[in-house]
């Protein structure tokens, strides 16, 4: 287990970079604490794999270190760093059985039998493979192989940390839950620092103590699911985690009041002087339909999935969601919303700009 400290890095596949531009990561401090479980979230390019590679050793940064319990880690190999690393896609030794997978990581590291036969049984059977423990891996499916490469990654308990770069992606959807589900106990019972990088957001607020959000080659947020839903850092949060996303909605703001097409909301916050692009930024859960007062919309349909009704509606030219309880009774004359104005956020040039109590 290891504090993990990311000090000045930054990383360039240009060999000669003239910009920031041309940084597939743009420069990180951060500290991530020992025995936490952090998940790497972003869309596709984002910067997610390239992190990880530089933490597992994979890859050398362009500028920048990286420290184990501040120890400088940055020349050092992926052995030395003592790392496990789970890939997207599987990689075991078809000429071996399951168990001999299992515990080829144990017999290198030259543990005693009683105790490799002890931990290989214990991880099949959190893999759920405890049947095919004796198979060759050769004839099974991708979804077992990526089983075995989990299980490989999991069987050493003396690891500075456990690395997951997207594992669950040929995993049957039932068998992901139980596997993140086996994750979660893992990483409570032994207290590996684990990084797990995702694209989806499920998997990320489900698996990890902090969640970090990559945007554009940058981390734009750490915190708990929680603070990502509640305030989010920056547009590109708001937006990609939830469902739907965090509405957000060109603006002008003065004080306590933002004006949206010469329509007037109400702030629990006041602000002044902002300069660039404004934008209010509500999450449709704290949307509500009326048909009294409130901005005009209109109302394109309504998807009722189940749990609630997600209302999909237009705002001055502007796409807005809004998310009902599942007993709400829409009618036609209901055309106009009204914000939980302690739940609005203002946005400058896409972060989060923090007012003052109105």
């Amino acid at each position: 287990m290891a504090k993990i400290t990311l000090d000045n890095l930054a990383h360039s596949y240009n060999p000669s970079p003239q910009s920031e531009d041309d940084f597939a990561l743009k420069e990180l401090n951060h500290v991530w604490a020992d025995g936490e479980a952090y998940a790497l979230l972003g869309s596709s390019g984002c910067g997610k794999s390239t992190l990880l590679n530089i933490i597992s050793g994979l890859l050398t940064p362009s500028q920048g270190r990286i420290l184990f319990d501040d120890v400088d880690v940055t020349q050092a190999s992926t052995a030395d760093r003592n790392i496990a690393q789970v890939f997207q896609f599987p990689v075991v030794y078809d000429t071996m059985t399951v168990r001999d997978n299992l515990a080829f990581p144990l017999k290198n590291r030259g543990a005693s039998a009683q105790y490799i036969a002890q931990r290989v049984q214990q991880i099949g059977a959190m893999i759920g493979m405890e049947a095919e423990l004796d198979k060759r891996a050769r004839g099974l499916t991708a979804d077992a192989k990526q089983k075995i490469s989990l299980g490989r990654g999991m069987v050493r308990e003396d690891v500075n940390a456990l690395l997951f770069d997207e594992p669950l992606t040929v995993i049957d959807p039932h068998m992901k839950w139980e596997l993140r589900t086996q994750l979660k106990s893992l990483h409570h019972e032994f207290g590996h620092t684990m990084i797990y990088v995702t694209h989806d957001q499920t998997e990320a607020l489900t698996f990890a103590d902090k969640v970090v959000v990559m945007y554009d080659g940058r981390v734009v947020q750490i915190g708990t699911p929680e603070e990502l839903f509640e305030k989010p850092q920056h547009t590109f949060v708001g937006y990609f985690i939830g469902s739907p996303g965090m509405n957000v909605i060109p603006a002008q703001v003065e004080n306590n009041i933002a004006t949206v097409h010469g329509a007037s909301v109400t702030l629990s916050q006041s602000y002044t002087s902002l300069n660039g692009k404004v934008e209010l930024g509500v999450r449709p859960e704290f949307v509500s339909l009326t048909d009294g007062e409130g901005l005009p919309v209109k109302v394109r349909r309504v998807e009722d999935v189940g749990r609630h009704k997600i209302v999909r509606a237009e705002l001055f030219g502007n796409d807005i969601n809004i998310v009902e309880s599942e007993g709400t009774s829409i009618s036609p004359d209901m055309n106009r919303i009204v914000f939980d104005p302690a739940k609005v956020n203002i946005y400058v040039n896409d972060w989060l700009k923090e007012g003052e109590a109105a």
